[in-house]
């Protein structure tokens, strides 16, 4: 990355929130976000905990992040969950706007990735969002609150992923188009179930791209990330230090990797007034 980085465009104090989503997914996966969370880049991890390797990892990285990162349950539908609620991404899209998803299977699958998240990291999600955004459909949206709801705790609750795009984006760039079709699908009903419920929510989020090109194309998106990045922002990445068998992205993994694990990214970062920082810190 280029080390004379311009300063962000926005008039308001920007605040960056660094999050690499898919924790125990695979051993490339959670190497790589340790590495990351030891190093001080990230200050979020969203964790599958129906994945293969989130009770054998989920301690360790519960220790590495205290008092540094937070936690949170990347709510699964479309990977590890079962059967009876597990659909490709697509399908799920249309049987969540059809209105034809199993509430029961699906508030019991809710809950069972919410036990698993406590029972391996030994303490309640600091947010929630979901694998490939599915926490914001509809149907999924409001039995996930109504699980939280359920389950209390001190106020005012976990954060929940607001998918809104940051400001800045364009519509003849295929990134942003990506992003503002992902919104589509259920950011502002979110948000006001959210504001119902008094649960806080991040202003907005960057990271979407079609996990195509080069090392430097990412390097290049990355910048222009960072240049939108305004209060309360949300930077979600998806690193891996090795690929997994059968992972469709797991070449932009390893590329998004190299490009974060650059010694000098950090100090960039802070260079221009972007110390990354928790969800849970921000008012």
């Amino acid at each position: 990355m280029n080390p004379a980085i311009s300063p962000p465009t926005s008039t308001l104090t920007p605040s960056l929130t660094l999050c690499a989503d898919d924790f125990g997914m695979s051993d490339g996966v959670d190497d790589a976000i340790l590495r990351l969370v030891e190093r001080g880049l990230l200050t979020a991890v969203s964790c599958m905990s129906l994945g293969p390797c989130w009770a054998r990892d989920a301690r360790a990285l519960a220790d590495l992040a205290r008092g540094r990162c937070d936690l949170g349950l990347h709510l699964d539908l479309t990977e590890f969950a079962a059967d009876t609620v597990r659909h490709p991404l697509g399908r799920l899209i249309a049987r969540a706007y059809l209105g034809r998803l199993d509430r029961a299977a699906l508030a019991a699958s809710i809950e069972q990735q919410l036990d698993a998240f406590e029972a391996a990291a030994g303490l309640p999600p600091a947010f929630v969002d979901g694998h490939q955004h599915v926490h914001q459909l509809p149907g999924v949206r409001e039995l996930l609150l109504q699980a939280l709801a359920r389950r209390g705790g001190s106020a005012p609750g976990p954060w929940i992923r607001n998918t809104r795009p940051a400001l800045g984006g364009r519509w003849n760039d295929s990134d942003d188009r990506k992003h503002r079709v992902i919104a589509a699908l259920g950011s502002r009903a979110l948000q006001r179930a959210c504001a119902r419920q008094g649960l806080r929510q991040n202003a907005d989020m960057l990271g979407v791209y079609p996990f195509d090109g080069s090392a430097a194309d990412y390097e290049a998106r990355l910048q222009r990330w960072l240049d939108r990045v305004g209060p309360a922002t949300l930077l979600m990445c998806h690193p891996a230090s090795r690929p997994a068998p059968g992972d469709a992205i797991a070449a932009a993994r390893l590329r998004e990797y190299g490009v974060l694990s650059d010694p000098g990214l950090l100090r960039r970062l802070e260079a221009r007034g972007l110390v990354p920082r928790p969800l849970s810190a921000l008012r």
